[in-house]
């Protein structure tokens, strides 16, 4: 039985937090995918339930050229595959293309026929909703875009931002 978008869109929170990585500000997607791979029971535990990890720098071939997944995980709640772009800057539309051609050749010559067709989450430092949204509005294959952070918001930003938003005051502690 495939599984529906909302499914999928539970599977993942929106946001990340890997503070426990250390990186600097900036740092590269080497950077970032070095400190997952080198922290990944705390990158799974981040990630929620049910994440299998395969592989980093997992390799595909399509006729005569490599490609390279940054991170392929399987997921058994939602029975497929799920490859995993690190991006160190702002979501691209353009990140788009190199995630689907990801997601053609794992259907094509990986994913087992008993499985759903493989997930790609583009995870990136930032991401305009906005952009997001018309970048992903034609995309027939199921991708999600996330954001991460290196560290949690200082508290009094979050309180500024909640009374900002709530046009209340909220008590300091």
């Amino acid at each position: 039985m495939r599984e529906s978008n909302k499914d999928i869109s539970n599977a993942f929170k929106d946001s990340y937090v890997f503070e426990f990585l250390n990186l600097p500000d900036p740092h590269s997607e080497s950077d970032l995918q070095r400190g997952l791979v080198s922290q990944m029971k705390k990158f799974i535990l981040e990630l929620g339930k049910d994440f299998l990890f395969i592989g980093e720098e997992y390799k595909l071939q399509v006729g005569n050229s490599d490609f390279y997944i940054d991170l392929l995980f399987y997921h058994r709640g939602l029975q497929c595959l799920l490859a995993f772009e690190l991006k160190a800057d702002k979501f691209k539309p353009d990140h788009l293309g190199q995630l689907n051609f990801y997601l053609e050749a794992l259907d094509r010559n990986v994913k087992k026929p008993n499985e759903n067709p493989s997930i790609g989450v583009l995870l990136c430092k930032d991401k305009d909703r906005e952009v997001v949204e018309y970048a992903l509005s034609r995309s027939l294959s199921p991708t999600m875009i996330l954001e991460y952070k290196t560290q949690l918001p200082d508290k009094y930003l979050l309180q500024q931002k909640l009374r900002e938003l709530f046009n209340k005051e909220i008590p300091e502690n």
